[in-house]
């Protein structure tokens, strides 16, 4: 809560106090002229006419963080939009109306301005955000403690999601260039583990990467063309090779194109033992 009422705020309420309010019957007669003839000065007239209302409703969402000339200015807004969609036919004063706008504007702005991460996308999270201070509240001034299950009831989810929500909401964001501890230079970014490999296990990795290369060309290169052949168009190709293509392809059989095959999977698995030692 503010302690007291800032100098742009004061400047604020000073000028707005010049507008008078609009009576039942000065209201309606510019409702009808914006609603027919889409008068300007009568929409500006019934705007700054409610601009006191306005900080009447932000006033009460002063203690959620938000500066009051901030909540003002999203209230207000929200007056602007009642204005335009306002029907006097229906019998209700221009206030009784905007109420809803207003409300919706601000505290759709609280929701934004809480935290980075978006927050009250779900019906549960909208209902808890506001709802649950109250609910506190009045079951304490009734004298009945107020444990999750009574708060989950009252505000219609389940514990589970109370819990999860109530932790979103009383945990704040914090910045990583806030001090880690007091009388300190050190921030709390400082003091965030580092999940990135070191310089020298990176140049490890790449020199061990570089063997590896190296050890399967020069496998490859120990098997003759016929067998590296087979073991391409098998294992290689984007459309592998059956046994029957690859003997008719070579004038073999089929079991023939088998025993090459295992031959150079043979000659390979030798030629690249150390390597999985390297590895191990």
């Amino acid at each position: 809560m503010e302690p007291s009422i800032s100098a742009p705020l004061n400047a604020y309420l000073n000028r707005i106090d010049r507008y008078a309010l609009l009576t039942p019957a000065e209201e309606r007669s510019l409702a009808e002229r914006w609603r027919t003839a889409h008068d300007p000065a009568a929409a500006r007239a019934l705007v700054v006419g409610n601009l006191r209302f306005v900080v009447k409703i932000a006033f009460e969402y002063r203690t959620y963080g938000a500066r009051l000339l901030d909540l003002i200015q999203e209230g207000n807004v929200g007056l602007l939009v009642a204005v335009e969609r306002f029907n006097p036919e229906r019998g209700v004063r221009l206030t009784t109306y905007a109420v809803w706008w207003i409300r919706a504007y601000i505290q759709e702005y609280i929701r934004r301005s809480w935290s980075l991460v978006r927050f009250g996308t779900t019906r549960a999270e909208q209902r808890c955000f506001y709802r649950l201070r109250r609910e506190r509240q009045r079951l304490e001034r009734a004298g009945a403690k107020a444990d999750p299950e009574k708060l989950a009831a009252a505000l219609g989810i389940r514990v589970d999601e109370l819990e999860a929500i109530e932790s979103r909401i009383t945990r704040r964001d914090l910045s990583l260039d806030d001090p880690a501890y007091v009388d300190t230079d050190e921030t709390r970014g400082d003091r965030l583990a580092d999940d990135h490999p070191s310089p020298e296990s990176t140049l490890a990795e790449r020199e061990l990467s570089s063997q590896m290369r190296e050890r399967i060309r020069a496998a490859l290169d120990g098997l003759d063309p016929r067998e590296r052949a087979i073991l391409s168009r098998r294992y290689l190709s984007p459309q592998p090779a059956t046994l029957k293509q690859l003997g008719a392809s070579f004038g073999i059989s089929r079991e023939r194109v088998r025993q090459l095959e295992a031959r150079a999977k043979a000659k390979l698995r030798e030629s690249l033992a150390p390597l999985w030692e390297l590895q191990g």
